[in-house]
């Protein structure tokens, strides 16, 4: 007996996205399985309470939620994003960029001081950051089984279901039975955590392995402050270094919310396994001032996110990525027996945005309108691989 028609494995923006997109379409017999506690995936907040700062989670809520994962949008050439933040009546701001920003070359020069640009079509962030969206679509769902702190472990295809075998927190361990398997996390991950039995088709095993996860080898840090001092100075917060350990920093002011920066860590993910914590904070607060005057080495919080070091989105081949969005990958067999009961959805197979936060919301449709007709209700079709 099946437990679902469809299981979603990941409660990240493309999983959520596809769960609601099933029951607008009338299929509410649907699972989701998150290995986390949390939905959200690589989107994820730092926030801060005013007395104590959390580097991530959903329970503070309001505006002053600071982006760990990705920050940016562009509505001007992804409208179905822009469409989903619409009409869920979510508000966004252009990323600031009026100003001057800094070049560091040398720590034995001063920064220069150059002409800022601003991008075309602008970036643009959400109030509250990008988990307001993670939230409306959970607040969304009705029907869907949403199961968090399950971690699928494998999945097998006996040509009548797909089982999947999940582990909880605890160890203890849970058998599902389902029509068809949307994997909503990096193609690379799932290869490399997820047991397939049949084994994947060699050539599409390979793809998925050589797909790099993007966030995967990147590191943030945040730092807040009572005002955007740097603005008063004619500075647009942006600057570019090729000292480190930040090299490339931005403005992360929250309208209505705590003044910003972040900056991503040049230094590469093998050697900051190797540098407590507390130490890259000392750096990046000297950095700062070193940019942006004695301010800026005191931030009232800040917080570091290395994604590197996240056991749900890296795992040893992202150590040596180069942190560019790759060449989606084929989203599904076509052939054999995982053919018609397995699709990936996650952002990285999306062939329009690979890897961007568009990217999960395109994936995640075209997997939905890709599922065996038998599944969309037309019972008595043909399945698709026969």
């Amino acid at each position: 007996m099946l437990d679902a028609r469809i299981a979603i494995v990941g409660g990240g923006l493309s999983g959520l996205y596809a769960a609601l997109l099933l029951e607008r379409r009338g299929i509410k017999d649907t699972l989701l399985l998150e290995a986390r506690d949390t939905f959200g995936g690589r989107i994820a907040s730092a926030f801060f309470t005013g007395q104590a700062s959390v580097d991530a989670g959903h329970a503070a809520g309001g505006i002053d939620r600071f982006d760990l994962g990705p920050a940016w949008f562009w509505p001007d050439y992804q409208p179905q994003l822009q469409h989903l933040v619409r009409d869920f009546g979510l508000e966004g701001f252009e990323q600031f960029e009026t100003g001057d920003m800094l070049v560091e070359r040398s720590l034995h020069e001063p920064p220069m001081r150059v002409q800022g640009y601003a991008n075309s079509p602008a970036s643009v962030r959400l109030v509250g950051g990008m988990e307001t969206l993670i939230d409306a679509l959970r607040h969304k769902l009705g029907a869907t089984r949403v199961i968090t702190g399950q971690t699928v472990r494998r999945l097998r295809s006996t040509g009548q279901c797909v089982e999947l075998d999940s582990e909880g927190a605890s160890g203890g361990g849970t058998t599902w039975r389902v029509e068809h398997v949307l994997l909503a996390l990096p193609p690379r991950l799932a290869e490399d955590r997820i047991e397939f039995s049949p084994a994947l088709p060699q050539a599409l095993a390979r793809q998925w392995r050589a797909t790099a996860t993007w966030m995967a080898s990147h590191a943030k840090f945040i730092a807040l402050y009572d005002t955007p001092f740097w603005r008063e100075q004619g500075l647009s917060g942006e600057a570019r270094s090729t000292s480190g350990p930040l090299g490339e920093i931005h403005d992360a002011s929250m309208p209505g919310g705590s003044a910003a920066l972040f900056g991503f860590f040049s230094v590469p993910a093998h050697a900051r396994l190797r540098v407590p914590a507390d130490v890259l904070r000392t750096h990046c607060r000297a950095q700062l001032a070193r940019l942006f005057g004695p301010q800026a080495a005191m931030p009232r919080a800040e917080f570091i996110k290395d994604w590197a070091q996240d056991p749900y989105t890296a795992t040893t081949a992202d150590l040596d990525a180069t942190g560019q969005h790759a060449e989606p990958p084929a989203a599904a067999a076509s052939s054999g027996p995982w053919c018609g009961r397995l699709t990936g959805i996650a952002s990285e197979w999306s062939p329009q945005f690979p890897g961007y936060l568009a990217g999960a919301v395109d994936a995640a449709h075209r997997g939905v309108a890709a599922l065996p007709s038998p599944i969309q209700g037309q019972e008595g079709t043909r399945h698709p691989c026969t």
